[in-house]
């Protein structure tokens, strides 16, 4: 699959698929974009010592890269779960120019399967697998549901697979996603989140936010 790297309006990169016609963030700014979403309306919203996220999505790693920032502002431990079907090689990886270049290495070199420390704060373990094969075995803080849009990747948007996720989540757990289509507020809602619709980053109006109360 092709995969070329484009410069957002942030000045932080991201990839673009031609083959689906699909960015991996906002080409509003990719940094911009995760922080807002992920890290705000998300990792910062958990007020607990430690923290287990699972995200839905590791693409290029820029998440867990802003998780683990985040972590050592705030002195929490995280222990972050990342689903990739399709991970990225290093030729690509090697070439986004995030900054903590050293911190982003490690995320990538980290080895698949098991979790591995990539920094002092925080404890990655990376799985190779679809969405719809994962069996949920722990049990989760935050959420941070990154998949491609619906329209490209119907799949990964189900009932099936949100019922799976608030059950595998501890009360007071927060999931949140860039999606902010009906469907998939819908979705969240007979799953059993309390959902609400969040501003949106630069170019998108609104985001969703669900919550295990």
């Amino acid at each position: 699959m092709q995969i070329k790297i484009q410069t957002t309006a942030d000045g932080s990169p991201t990839l673009f698929l031609p083959e689906m016609d699909e960015h991996y963030h906002s080409i509003n700014g990719a940094i911009g974009e995760s922080k807002h979403v992920y890290i705000e309306a998300g990792f910062k919203q958990c007020r607990k010592a430690e923290i287990h996220v699972l995200e839905m999505g590791f693409g290029t790693g820029l998440n867990v890269l802003l998780t683990a920032l985040e972590a050592k502002n705030q002195k929490v431990k995280v222990f972050y779960t990342g689903l990739e079907k399709f991970p990225l090689p290093p030729e690509i990886t090697d070439r986004l120019n995030y900054s903590e270049t050293a911190l982003f290495q490690s995320i990538h070199r980290a080895e698949w399967g098991k979790f591995e420390p990539v920094s002092p704060y925080l404890h990655l373990k990376k799985i190779k697998t679809d969405f719809k094969d994962f069996n949920f075995p722990d049990r989760y803080d935050i959420v941070y549901y990154d998949a491609f849009a619906p329209n490209k990747q119907p799949d990964a948007w189900s009932p099936e697979l949100f019922g799976k996720i608030f059950s595998a989540m501890n009360r007071g757990g927060i999931i949140t996603t860039y999606c902010a289509k009906g469907s998939v507020r819908r979705m969240m809602q007979q799953a059993g989140f309390t959902v609400e619709r969040m501003p949106g980053p630069p170019g998108k109006r609104e985001t969703l936010r669900g919550k295990v109360v």
